[in-house]
């Protein structure tokens, strides 16, 4: 499979700066496969396609302050630093990506705060742009995790043409999230308010949470055209016995099985048995799932509109089939849907 199979025109107008006023009034785009049809909803709407004992799988992993600014030592220079995972606690190393990364370079300090509250000294280059660097800090951990939210802005994507404002806290975060880790929202999850969640579950629908903390995988460009020879960076993801238990009861019940965003399933089908249920399990991934891919767990899927040739867009269509989720990517902009992380979404059936 050709990653210019999943090319599209994104108008930049179409690309969502805010999400909408409520979150479950979003529009949504339901793809029956099996009829081949498309449908124009709101997410509110989301209720009528699930019944007693389906179950909806979504990711708890929580969004941290990911995005600091910082200035270098001696020259002052303006650097963002923005934090991708932690790789030792106590020693409080970090793998990062700065801007701009011509002026930062193992050995230099970067320091944070008015009152230079938090220093990090660059230990070694990993990519162009990524850095590990350590955080110079002697207090205890509670106290750097909070300087670091004191310091950290809501790591909007680049594509928000826009500063974080105090409502990108609440916003910018599910109402699932539990797990601190993911440096990206699970933006599938974004559209469950808790009056639909409730809902739902009077309705006899359950509810079951995986973690997998969102990194930097699904933004990073594709930059080859054999898809089979791209490599996904690794991501960590934990699923319990008890979703294990679930889950499986569900899908040998012959119930709908949801998986709410790209992570979610990207972790169900990360940890599948030899027979094809789920196993519980926790770890680092780093599955690309492309056409053609035969899906285990998940039966039907809710998702937002994604950035062209991206790898969640292309697992999208690996779901919904390459043909059928282009010609609703088309409907979408001719219907000016909104797109990308507070944009409008779509459930797959």
């Amino acid at each position: 499979m050709k990653l210019s199979h999943f090319n599209y025109e994104l108008p930049r107008e179409l690309i969502a700066e805010y999400p909408t006023e409520n979150r479950d009034e979003s529009r949504l785009l339901v793809i029956d496969r099996s009829k081949g049809s498309i449908e124009h909803k709101m997410f509110k709407d989301v209720l009528n396609y699930f019944d007693d004992q389906d179950l909806i799988v979504a990711n708890n992993t929580k969004v941290f302050p990911a995005r600091l600014f910082g200035k270098k030592e001696k020259t002052g220079a303006n650097i963002e630093v923005f934090l991708l995972r932690e790789l030792n606690k106590s020693m409080k190393l970090w793998d990062v990506m700065v801007d701009p990364a011509r002026k930062i370079r193992v050995g230099n300090k970067i320091f944070f705060g008015e009152d230079e509250e938090l220093i990090a000294e660059v230990v070694d280059n990993t990519t162009s742009r990524g850095r590990t660097i350590r955080f110079i800090y002697e207090g205890s951990d509670e106290s750097f995790r909070n300087i670091i939210h004191n310091l950290g802005d809501t790591p909007l994507p680049k594509y928000i043409h826009r500063e974080a404002e105090e409502s990108d806290l609440e916003r910018y975060q599910t109402l699932f999230a539990k797990h601190e880790g993911a440096v990206a929202a699970p933006t599938a999850g974004l559209h469950f308010s808790k009056a639909l969640i409730k809902r739902l579950q009077i309705k006899g629908v359950g509810f079951s949470e995986i973690t997998l903390h969102t990194g930097l995988a699904s933004f990073n460009p594709i930059d080859v055209e054999d898809l089979a020879k791209y490599k996904m960076d690794a991501e960590y993801y934990h699923v319990t016995e008890d979703v294990e238990r679930t889950v499986n009861a569900t899908k040998k019940a012959g119930r709908r099985v949801c998986a709410v965003g790209t992570t979610s399933m990207r972790a169900l089908e990360s940890t599948v048995t030899a027979n094809g249920f789920l196993k519980a399990s926790d770890g680092w991934t780093n599955l690309f799932i492309f056409p053609p891919y035969k899906f285990n767990i998940a039966n039907s899927m809710i998702t937002n509109f994604h950035m062209p040739k991206s790898s969640v867009m292309i697992m999208a269509a690996s779901f919904a089939g390459p043909e059928l989720l282009l010609e609703a990517y088309d409907q979408a902009v001719k219907e000016k849907y909104r797109f990308l992380s507070y944009g409008d979404a779509m459930l797959i059936l």
